[in-house]
């Protein structure tokens, strides 16, 4: 005997919504750190990213994120991004994705979403959230490593929050980071330098972002760069730093520590697996700062490193977000699913 039940429809929206929804700043602010609240009160579920790797011969591969946040409206998510470093080559961005959002309590599919500028805002937000909680209030100077989709969001919620008096950028092809600087120039409206090396990047800066698109590990950045009382974010799927990093560090923060503590991948994955960063060195998870539950920065002296994955979480937040935004302007398609 077939069950019987109303029609369901979902909601649809693909790049060209997103990108007409135009969240600003503060909307993409606030809806990442409402989750991160979620989550630090142990309002959420979430387990560690998977990856899939197509095979041999092709450089790149997908992660799985899957989360529940909790909170008077449960929601649930799925979200699948590439990461494919030669897309640059077809001219494609180098993470493409796309997000499922799920009742939680019945499994019903409610929207799909293009997620491939929701990863790259939602990556920035958490950059930002962390410096707002652990770089020192009148942080002036930004040095910021890597100019892939993500990179953007970093420095534009960054100079959001502290507008910076300078801002540095330096990736690895001349044409990427000077195209880079001159976006970050015409939004922004302000000068951006465009750095030869990393060293003149990092050197003296207040907060220091790694977001590097290295084909394997190598130490490029280097501790004894980082002054007293820098903030630093590095979350290349490389690692980039050297082990001694952590040692200057008076505070390890990472976004979630299940999904930090195994994989194959991150920028501190061999830290973990030496012993310097475990359990018992972690400070916090962001969250459980942004919920008050643990202190962020406590005086200007403090050198503190903030080492994000990124979490389904802020992915299922921010598309609600867009969502709630998208049916109030009337935009998107709705389908019918079953």
């Amino acid at each position: 005997m077939s069950s019987v039940h109303e029609p369901i429809y979902i909601d649809f929206l693909n790049g060209l919504d997103v990108a007409e929804l135009n969240l600003d700043n503060d909307e993409i602010l606030a809806a990442v750190e409402a989750g991160l609240a979620l989550q630090g009160q142990g309002e959420a579920v979430i387990e560690p990213r998977t990856h899939l790797i197509p095979g041999a011969g092709i450089n790149g591969h997908f992660n799985v994120l899957r989360g529940v946040l909790g909170g008077e409206i449960g929601r649930a998510g799925v979200k699948v991004v590439g990461d494919f470093v030669d897309n640059y080559r077809q001219g494609l961005p180098s993470e493409l994705a796309i997000l499922n959002l799920l009742d939680p309590a019945t499994g019903v599919p409610k929207a799909i979403l293009d997620a491939s500028a929701i990863t790259d805002m939602r990556t920035g937000a958490l950059t930002a959230i962390g410096a707002r909680h652990l770089a020192r209030p009148g942080s002036k100077v930004l040095g910021h490593i890597g100019a892939r989709g993500t990179a953007y969001w970093n420095v534009r919620l960054l100079d959001h929050l502290f507008d910076f008096d300078e801002i540095r950028v330096h990736s690895r092809r001349v044409e990427s980071r000077e195209a880079f600087a001159e976006r970050l120039r015409r939004d922004l409206g302000k000068p951006v330098v465009v750095t030869e090396d990393w060293k003149s990047t990092v050197r003296g800066a207040d907060i220091v972002v790694e977001a590097s698109r290295l084909e394997r590990p190598e130490p490029l950045l280097r501790t004894e760069w980082i002054e007293p009382g820098a903030f630093v974010v590095p979350y290349g799927t490389m690692s980039a730093v050297e082990l001694s990093l952590t040692d200057i560090m008076d505070k390890l923060v990472v976004d979630d520590w299940g999904q930090c503590k195994g994989g194959q991948f991150g920028s501190l994955r061999a830290h973990v697996e030496a012993g310097r960063l475990s359990a018992q060195t972690l400070h916090a998870e962001l969250g459980q700062i942004v919920a008050g539950l643990r202190p962020g920065r406590e005086h200007p002296g403090e050198t503190i490193l903030f080492w994000h994955r990124g979490l389904s979480l802020s992915d299922i937040a921010l598309g609600h977000a867009l969502l709630d935004k998208a049916r109030h302007l009337g935009i998107g398609q709705r389908l019918r699913w079953a």
